[in-house]
């Protein structure tokens, strides 16, 4: 059988900057030197990139980016870059992303979270920090892994209909 379809009601602005903002103070969590912690910004952001590419852009994606270097006192822009190469690469790729089933998204948007580790990864090494381990780009994998939640998180409050009937099956 077919998967039902929903007819997806407009996105509010409001629980746009409501998730980013949620994703921002689960960064901001103190998780410790634990492994595998997702970057929470990384996954929201490219999800609305390719879902509203219309309104979360680049301009967000490297304000968010910025922020994030202020609180872990990075060099200023590493994720800013990061941010914005992931928000190029998302909103390139959107309508091929959302015809593809959840399970297939997963593997679609792999490279662009592995990419976002990658570039901090990179600048860090370039500038002489020490070496945090190969297992750093493995948060780029727990975070592609949490695509499928993300997207049923995010889009139940556009399934809703708008007034529900027992009557209209849509």
């Amino acid at each position: 059988m077919n998967r039902p379809q929903y007819i997806l009601q407009p996105v509010n602005p409001y629980f746009i900057t409501f998730s980013l903002a949620a994703a921002f103070l689960l960064n901001l969590m103190p998780w410790g030197r634990t492994l595998f912690i997702p970057d929470f910004v990384a996954v929201v952001l490219l999800f609305w990139n390719v879902h509203q590419p219309r309104k979360v852009g680049m301009g967000i994606a490297f304000l968010l980016g910025l922020l994030m270097d202020v609180h872990n006192a990075n060099l200023l822009g590493e994720h800013a870059l990061a941010y914005t190469l992931l928000s190029y690469g998302a909103i390139t790729i959107h309508h091929r992303v959302l015809w593809m089933s959840l399970g297939v998204q997963i593997f679609a948007v792999m490279p662009l979270l592995v990419g976002a580790q990658l570039v901090p990864f990179v600048i860090r090494q370039m500038t002489g920090a020490a070496f945090p381990g190969w297992s750093y780009l493995a948060n780029g994998f727990v975070e592609a892994a949490l695509w499928p939640i993300a997207s049923f998180l995010l889009l139940m409050p556009q399934r809703r209909a708008a007034d529900p009937d027992d009557t209209r099956p849509i």
